[in-house]
């Protein structure tokens, strides 16, 4: 598959990718990688106008989405806290899009709703790209962990992974590990309390594919073997009952001793923000990309998309 297919498309799911869309996205990333690195920016999207329509919070995906936009020479449309505009007044969500999609060659969109970015996309014929849909999806962000992965390993061929914290929750969880079904780790762990386990559909995938799956409550016993180690915050906003978010919040905290056990090869990510999960005496730790290559590699990724969805 040719990279046109990305020309004009939306990206709302890991599910929509094949293998061949995967390794021109990389390709891409490692061309806009390059590009920062020794110019810092081009005019490749001049003339091109993002609108980021975002419903919920956010700091690193809205920032690295308008960092991204203005790398690449193109101009953005920054709405964080929709709520408090004509949302308010009982606007749609489709209303909106079509508005601002008059003014905008493409809507970066995060909602608290599963499904938000399709009704997003159905809204318009403009590109629309799923930057998080409540405990849906996290598209982009499963692209920058795959990068990040691959990147550092050169393949996912018998690499162990293993999840920490709320797979119940976790979006980029659920899209990572959809991504992950084209390539087929060794294995895949989900480590949660039993209330904030995978659902199964995402493991039915993978088993389907023949990756071999574990789901368990204790992290030590699957530490020794882990080549990446993906922690997770406990998502307090996806909680109705906030006491039983307070027993479950630090189930799982990683700290130098637990950082011991891991190999000397081994690498540790998080998607952020943390809140408690990992110590921050940990961060020195060479195996922890988190806040190094892993945010680094958002501003890529996402340089690589809309320079795919925007210029043909």
């Amino acid at each position: 598959m040719k990279h046109q297919t990305l020309y004009q498309s939306d990206i709302l799911s890991t599910s929509q990718f094949t293998k061949e869309d995967i390794e021109v996205i990389i390709e891409r990333t490692r061309q806009m990688q390059e590009l920062v690195q020794t110019k810092g920016a081009s005019d490749l999207l001049h003339g091109k106008l993002m609108t980021a329509l975002f419903y919920e919070p956010s700091s690193r995906t809205f920032g690295s989405f308008i960092a991204s936009m203005q790398r690449l020479g193109g101009g953005f449309i920054p709405l964080q806290g929709v709520v408090y505009s004509s949302v308010a007044k009982g606007e749609t969500l489709e209303d909106t899009v079509r508005t601002f999609a008059s003014y905008s060659d493409v809507i970066v969109v995060r909602h608290p709703e599963v499904g938000a970015a399709d009704i997003a996309a159905a809204a318009t014929e403009k590109p629309v790209i799923n930057a998080g849909d409540g405990t849906g999806e996290h598209p982009t962000q499963a692209l920058l962990d795959f990068y990040t992965i691959h990147n550092h390993f050169g393949s996912l061929s018998g690499l162990t992974i293993t999840f920490v914290g709320d797979m119940l929750n976790g979006r980029t969880i659920h899209s990572l590990s959809t991504l992950l079904r084209l390539y087929r780790p060794k294995k895949i762990n989900f480590v949660s309390p039993p209330e904030l386990m995978i659902p199964k559909e995402f493991v039915t995938v993978l088993n389907d594919q023949g990756i071999v799956t574990q789901e368990t409550a204790v992290l030590n016993d699957v530490l020794s073997d882990t080549d990446v180690l993906y922690v997770t915050r406990v998502q307090k906003e996806r909680f109705t009952d906030l006491k039983t978010y307070e027993r479950l919040k630090h189930r799982f905290i990683i700290n130098r001793g637990i950082m011991g056990k891991l190999k000397k090869s081994a690498i540790l990510m998080h998607p952020l923000p943390r809140v408690g999960e990992i110590a921050p005496d940990v961060d020195t730790d060479p195996r922890a990309l988190y806040l190094r290559e892993q945010m680094q590699n958002g501003m890529y990724v996402r340089m690589a998309l809309l320079s795919l969805v925007l210029k043909k």
